[in-house]
């Protein structure tokens, strides 16, 4: 079975390239199923590709561009086999934000993203993304999804230059609301319904059971089909409305137009983009992009092993988290060079994968060699698809991502952690990467605080029972020489002190020296300082330092 870690005590190596671990013990039975899997995958990315490009803010082919590179390459670098890259709605909403609907800067920033990603696999640096707290992703996730929807209701109403910036899309939406085109709203809440409806057929649709009749089997293989390509079959069906209405000699629809035909040139990113007033150099576009070089990578990251760890866990396997970084920023360079935008983990498309009993990542060859073919021969076709069908695909993508179960969880668990989710949620509407930094910012003034103010549990007796509940750092030692001072000298009469250590793990120099002067001051009082519960690492650390007075025993008993 897939994922299963070689037997303990064997001596063959690991192979180093993840598909060498899966190929060689390769099956015919999951060959099919991988076929089956890859075909509906491929079903649902075509569409998605067009949609999410349209959010980007870029020409449709770029979503299709984008589409089949992180296929090929998971494949030999993934560790999940569910795992599908390439576009989503996060990233496209990001690179609309930093990419300024400019197709060379969006190009550049998935290479420069992929090098990013790369340099953090290769040193090992994925722990970064730990300081990320669930908050703040749900925070971000759940505005984003608002956001998103909010942006494709021009095209759902048929309405053009909306403004991108959120609170003006609201007014200028609101305001214009009386030029809705009737025919893109009829379209567009036909094919947001459908979906809607199809989505939830296939989430209480029972399974066949072998016994059954072939009649009841064939029926389910069929329901199931066209409720996992529902994308699919809800833009085949818009674009014939749309075409039969241009045969009538009318349009009521506002249309995709044409696409290109025809596979991407193979070449490297441009570093330099030509302006009728002159050229925009590297540097200056680094510098245009800004905070996306961090923002772009990280979520990227953030959403692959988020997704490969999800899926792994519900079918019992392991991931390599670095490996998924590496595989990742390859996918990125090597995207750049078929003119690509970023991608990342895509979580509706692997549930596909999943759903579909894929066994391998050899099912993204048949994901991507079906976007190809989209690409080299059906591209004329994409012309008469209703913007209003692709608005629809996207608002029903986005619409899960919104969790409100979050706020009474967190209400209910520990309201603390509302605030850094309240800053990233509010924040996200007014420029997504102020939600997140400042998110991730508020996340880390609260575990410093942590760290700064731990608890400490003090028992009074004969002696003062000190128990600080964390380790000790350097924020921390004033506090706790606060807390034992203001009680021992306090007491009447004064006491002495027992340190117990038992949930200290670690300790620096800076506390090293705080317990020396608290020991002193203690003396000068008459009192005394004894330690107990010590691990063998904070021992050895109050043992090299030498301090004068020092007393340590196994238990408070002992003391």
């Amino acid at each position: 079975p897939w994922g299963v870690p070689a037997m303990p005590g064997s001596r063959c190596p690991r192979p180093a390239l993840p598909i060498l671990r899966w190929l060689p013990r390769y099956s015919r039975a999951w060959l099919l199923l991988d076929l089956l899997a890859g075909l509906a995958v491929g079903l649902t990315t075509v569409p998605q590709a067009l949609a999410y490009a349209e959010l980007a803010g870029l020409p449709l082919q770029y979503g299709l561009y984008s589409s089949f590179m992180g296929c090929f390459v998971y494949c030999f670098l993934g560790t999940a086999k569910d795992v599908t890259l390439g576009p989503t709605a996060i990233m496209s909403l990001l690179v609309s934000s930093y990419a300024f609907h400019q197709p060379v800067y969006a190009v550049l920033l998935a290479f420069l993203s992929g090098c990013i990603q790369l340099a953090m696999g290769l040193l090992h640096l994925g722990f970064l993304l730990d300081f990320i707290s669930c908050p703040v992703i749900k925070g971000f996730t759940s505005a984003a999804s608002i956001t998103i929807s909010f942006n494709q209701i021009k095209n759902i109403l048929g309405l053009q230059g909306i403004p991108r910036q959120f609170f003006l899309q609201v007014y200028e939406t609101l305001r214009r609301i009386g030029e809705t085109r009737a025919g893109d709203a009829v379209l567009g809440l036909t094919c947001l319904a459908a979906l809607t409806g199809l989505r939830a057929m296939k989430s209480r649709l029972p399974r066949a059971a072998p016994a059954e009749p072939l009649a009841v089997r064939i029926s389910y293989l069929i329901v199931w089909i066209s409720a996992t390509a529902r994308n699919a079959l809800i833009v085949l069906f818009a674009g014939l409305v749309a075409y039969s209405f241009q045969v009538m000699g009318s349009q009521p629809f506002r249309l995709t137009g044409s696409i290109p035909q025809g596979l991407p040139a193979f070449r490297p990113p441009c570093f330099s983009l030509a302006m009728p007033n002159g050229t925009v150099p590297f540097q200056s576009m680094v510098e245009d992009m800004g905070v996306g070089l961090a923002v772009v990578p990280l979520m990227g990251l953030l959403e692959t092993i988020a997704i490969a760890k999800a899926f792994a866990s519900q079918n019992g396997y392991r991931i390599d988290p670095n490996q998924e970084l590496l595989a990742l920023g390859v996918a990125n360079v090597l995207g750049s060079f078929v003119s690509s935008y970023p991608i990342t983990g895509s979580f509706g498309r692997t549930a596909v994968n999943a759903q579909s009993g894929v066994c391998t990542p050899a099912g993204g060859l048949v994901t991507g060699a079906l976007v190809l073919l989209s690409l080299a021969y059906l591209t004329s076709l994409f012309y008469y698809i209703p913007k209003a069908a692709l608005a629809a695909v996207i608002i029903s993508a986005v619409v899960p991502m919104f969790d409100a179960g979050i706020f009474r969880t967190l209400w209910r668990v520990k309201r603390l952690d509302l605030v850094p989710l309240c800053v990233t949620f509010l924040l996200c509407f007014w420029e997504v990467q102020y939600g997140i930094v400042a998110g991730v910012l508020v996340s880390g003034i609260l575990l410093l605080y942590s760290i700064a103010r731990p608890p400490i549990k003090v028992s009074e007796g004969a002696v003062l029972l000190v128990q600080p509940g964390s380790s000790l750092h350097f924020p921390a030692v004033e506090h706790l020489r606060d807390s034992v001072c203001s009680r021992a000298l306090a007491a009447s009469p004064p006491r002495s002190v027992i340190l117990d250590c038992c949930h200290v793990s670690s300790i620096d120099y800076t506390a090293v020296v705080g317990l020396a002067e608290l020991l002193q001051e203690l003396r000068r009082h008459g009192l005394s300082l004894a330690f107990c519960g010590l691990k063998d690492p904070v021992l050895q650390v109050l043992l090299s330092a030498d301090l004068e007075g020092f007393r340590h025993f196994r238990s408070w008993e002992e003391a």
